[in-house]
């Protein structure tokens, strides 16, 4: 089978729509189920959920021990064997349980659907982090090329739940490790977002966890940070780039962490040497 990187961002076919019906499960597309053994299937590559509970799991196995597994995976066929579609919760409880083998429906679809079946079915059975969650939406965007308004159309959301779930990928990666843990909610992750630099996101951070705060508090302390102006490590920042270049350079840092960086330049002589500096013309 001939392989596509998602990142082609070729058009879906049109059995995307019978794997993933508007009211139900892509597992329960219609088709015949066959038994394949569990040995023979590899895990989805693009799956966008890397936290699995082990107490969940425990609870699946022990339901496939007693009934079986009721709904089949959705797989496609690959090099002699299979790749999972959807289902990855039931082919990991299968494992768990040491089944040989496991009712199947096979389909036949290319990388990029892979990639948009696993993001979009994950995302709406609501079951991933907030940080998962936000990189399946950046992934859509990325890989698949969609715009906000056509992620909230696909996986049935609004568009400013979108909006706001991609702001959490501002937050450094070690708050977006707390968020996944569960030790930050999303509702104080969106309100840190805000908060302007990293320095200042981690500061209000460490207060959330060590005093409790409300969603509410955590807003207001990154109200005040986005008040104070520059913060120590801009201003270094600032001083370091000015130092190097030897002209003013200004950061605006917007809200979201992103910003612009602006260099003074006074002569079309200074200029030139900027240039020289930055592309490394004199090296």
């Amino acid at each position: 089978m001939t392989k596509e990187l998602p990142g082609k961002r070729k058009a879906l076919g049109r059995g995307l729509g019978a794997l993933i019906p508007t009211k139900e499960p892509p597992a329960l597309a219609k088709g015949p189920a066959v038994a394949a053994r569990v040995e023979a299937i590899r895990p989805n590559p693009w799956q966008p959920r890397t936290t699995f509970q082990e107490q969940s799991l425990r609870e699946l196995a022990d339901s496939i021990r007693q009934r079986g597994v009721l709904q089949p995976l959705v797989v496609r066929p690959v090099d002699g064997g299979y790749e999972l579609i959807s289902g990855e919760r039931r082919f990991r409880a299968a494992q768990m349980v040491g089944l040989e083998q496991v009712p199947i429906v096979v389909r036949e679809t290319t990388d990029t659907e892979m990639l948009e079946i696993a993001l979009i079915e994950n995302v709406q059975r609501e079951d991933l982090n907030p940080i998962e969650e936000a990189r399946a939406y950046r992934r859509m965007v990325e890989e698949l090329g969609l715009t906000q308004d056509a992620i909230s159309a696909r996986v049935g959301k609004d568009r400013s739940t979108v909006a706001n779930a991609l702001r959490l990928l501002v937050l450094p990666a070690k708050l977006q490790a707390q968020v996944e843990s569960g030790r930050i909610s999303a509702g104080h992750a969106r309100a840190l977002a805000g908060a302007g630099t990293e320095a200042a996101k981690l500061a209000i951070a460490e207060r959330v966890t060590k005093d409790r705060l409300s969603v509410r508090d955590t807003e207001r302390l990154a109200r005040e940070a986005r008040r104070k102006g520059p913060s120590t490590d801009q201003r270094a920042a600032e001083d370091r780039l000015t130092r190097t270049l030897g002209t003013k350079v200004t950061l605006q840092v917007r809200r979201s962490g992103a910003g612009k960086v602006v260099v003074d330049f006074y002569s079309l002589e200074q200029l030139n040497d900027l240039i020289d500096r930055l592309t490394g013309a004199n090296h």
